[in-house]
């Protein structure tokens, strides 16, 4: 798998933050019985690379990533959990480098056509927009596609189920990122049917 196969997986890449690694698999578990095979796990927690190990040693169709990816050493680790990809907010040289020295795919944020162009340089085509509403929504990813339609994105910060089509209408769009998909609320209640059910309209969107 490349960074483009990760854009096309599923629609919606649900960014997961998890306070408690036994939540990981039942979790995980109905994200991809909704449709979403692509995990995020941001690495915001100290229960984060637990989590990952987890999900990629027991759940069967996951396909488990870190995201919140910000130092090199956080890379290594990540891929040594068992990491299928990488996701970064921003990116500096050496991020880039230790990311691509893992041998994973991953999804380097940006925000502008400056940064885009960076990582063009290096023969990266697959990117995550950060913070994707804040910086200027489907409206400054229609304006970047004009210069870069080489780039595809993967949309995240401040995504809903009510505005994700908006993004996914777009040609440059491959994914996007969202954190509705697994509320705090239900994954402290142990409410897996709604993480499902959640899953399946994001999973319906394409």
């Amino acid at each position: 798998m490349n960074a483009t196969d990760l854009l096309d997986l599923c629609p919606v890449v649900p960014v997961v933050v998890l306070h408690d690694a036994a939540d990981a698999v039942p979790v995980a578990r109905a994200l991809v019985a909704g449709g979403l095979p692509a995990i995020e796990v941001t690495l915001r927690t100290p229960a984060a690379l637990d989590a990952i190990k987890r999900i990629a040693a027991e759940v069967e169709g996951a396909v488990v990533g870190a995201g919140t990816v910000v130092t090199p050493r956080q890379a290594a680790e990540a891929a040594g959990a068992g990491a299928r990809f990488l996701v970064s907010p921003g990116c500096t040289d050496r991020l880039r480098a230790a990311m691509t020295d893992t041998g994973l795919p991953f999804l380097a944020g940006v925000a502008t056509a400056s940064e885009a162009m960076a990582l063009l340089e290096h023969g990266i085509t697959a990117m995550k927009f950060f913070p994707a509403k804040a910086a200027g929504g489907p409206a400054y990813l229609k304006a970047l596609a004009g210069p870069l339609p080489q780039v595809r994105f993967c949309p995240t910060g401040g995504i809903t189920l009510d505005t994700a089509g908006d993004y996914l209408s777009l040609p440059n769009v491959g994914c996007v990122g969202g954190t509705w998909l697994t509320p705090d609320d239900a994954v402290r209640a142990g409410d897996w049917a709604r993480i499902e059910d959640l899953a399946r309209a994001a999973a319906a969107l394409r």
